[in-house]
């Protein structure tokens, strides 16, 4: 590990030349060369961590709150990687695996799948703490891994990956088969990704959870568990507080069809009882995706560029 007083080139978004290196090369799957992180990026996660903490004890669900005490992060430094995953892997068999930037869909899906998380090692800039052009360390870290501790919640990502890996793949198959034009092909490709896209924003990234009293029926204090709010200073108790914000009881029919903006803070947020009732939206999901009923959602964002449905049916097809 370099000293404070050597120099190394840090690991700042949009500004790291390992990344840019490794990119370069079309590596996208990498390491984390912890000696490359500068004094300011260890000062970055400092101050990330610190101000968060009285938002996870106000705001957090309880399940998060957990992970963080079992994963042993500390707010002094940025995290080792292969340390968090010695005390994730045994709990529920995720490990975060270090990727160079941008993972195309499909190969993010079905590295849920695999128990694999791909998670970004760059830190944002510590001038500007609360602009992220791009998910950071501390988001994909502090935000997403600690919900992963939780068995219920894992099995139910896992359920997610393997479901959104077999959209694409019975696409191509249909295709193989005869039954498909390419542009007819393209097109539910698209479709399919949005859908999925779509449920994994309004969940996984910016879920609300409000448990019921078996007793009484009665639910519960609002909590947050999507990881786009546990990693957001300002948008956590926004999306917990604000009456701007309309928040709607989970409507599988309603998220897939329901585009969104990354730009700013979200106006409509969705709620789940518990990460049983989850894992079965997750299965309704599937159903639906057998059935076909994401091929044809409503238009809109996020876009998926003919790139991406290239990249997927390419990583399907293999699979076949």
């Amino acid at each position: 590990m370099a000293t404070e007083t050597e120099q190394v080139p840090g690991l700042t978004t949009t500004r790291a030349p390992f990344i840019e290196s490794a990119q370069n090369r079309g590596e996208l799957f990498i390491h984390q060369p912890y000696e490359q992180y500068s004094a300011e990026n260890h000062e970055s996660w400092r101050n990330l961590y610190a101000r968060m903490e009285d938002r996870w004890q106000r705001y957090a669900n309880e399940k998060f709150l957990e992970g963080l005490g079992s994963l042993g992060l500390r707010g002094d430094r940025l995290p080792l990687l292969d340390e968090v995953n010695q005390f994730l892997a045994p709990l529920t068999g995720f490990k975060a695996k270090p990727v160079s930037g941008y993972v195309p869909a499909y190969l993010f899906f079905d590295c849920l799948g695999r128990r694999e998380f791909p998670t970004t090692i760059t830190i944002r800039d510590v001038a500007t703490p609360d602009y992220l052009p791009e998910p950071d360390i501390f988001h994909d870290i502090a935000g997403h891994v600690p919900m992963h501790t939780d068995r219920a919640f894992a099995d139910t990502l896992v359920r997610f990956g393997e479901a959104a890996s077999s959209a694409v793949e019975r696409l191509a198959r249909m295709q193989v088969k005869g039954g498909l034009s390419e542009e007819a092909l393209h097109d539910r490709v698209r479709s399919n990704l949005q859908a999925l896209a779509r449920f994994f924003w309004f969940t996984i990234e910016f879920g609300l959870m409000q448990k019921r009293d078996a007793a009484t029926g009665e639910l519960g204090e609002l909590r947050v568990y999507g990881s786009g709010l546990l990693s957001s200073h300002g948008e956590i108790k926004y999306a917990a507080e604000s009456p701007e914000v309309q928040r709607y009881p989970l409507q599988l029919e309603w998220v897939i069809n329901q585009s969104f903006r990354i730009d700013r803070y979200q106006p409509l947020l969705f709620i789940v009882e518990s990460f049983d009732h989850l894992f079965d939206e997750v299965n309704r999901l599937e159903e639906w995706m057998w059935e076909g009923r994401l091929d044809n959602v409503a238009p809109g964002e996020p876009g998926v560029s003919q790139e991406e449905i290239e990249v997927s049916l390419e990583a399907a097809r293999e699979k076949l």
